[in-house]
């Protein structure tokens, strides 16, 4: 009869593999001070406004995917946004290619500066027609 017990050697189990490191996740992390800007620039509203006409906004999306940011997390690398546009940027290829050119064009505040530019310049030609 063999005695297992005497010659019972365990090989050490692996490590969990990380496919993120802790790193990746702060630097994708909102802090407070950054969310509560956020919701000031935002009024609560959507900001996005491709799935909606200016909901109220539950939801932050970034605009360049967490797991490839090198950066803390600022004000203009993210919306505030509905469910319905934060799907959209997410999913759909066009918001993809939406939050691309958001990036290039310098990040949400620049986009958003510009956009509100455009809508008083609007206003202003509505208003002397």
């Amino acid at each position: 009869m063999v005695n297992f017990a005497a010659s019972y050697n365990p090989v050490p189990k692996p490590a969990k593999s990380r496919r993120t490191s802790s790193k990746q996740k702060k630097l994708g992390a909102i802090s407070a001070e950054v969310d509560a800007e956020l919701r000031e620039r935002s009024g609560e509203k959507c900001e996005v406004r491709e799935r909606c006409q200016g909901r109220l906004a539950t939801e932050r999306a970034h605009t360049i995917g967490r797991r490839l940011i090198d950066h803390k997390t600022a004000v203009d690398d993210l919306f505030h946004v509905c469910k319905w546009c934060h799907l959209w940027l997410d999913e759909q290829e066009e918001g993809i290619r939406f939050k691309r050119s958001v990036r290039e064009a310098g990040g949400t505040g620049t986009y958003l500066e510009g956009r509100r530019d455009h809508a008083s310049f609007q206003d202003t030609i509505c208003s002397s027609l």
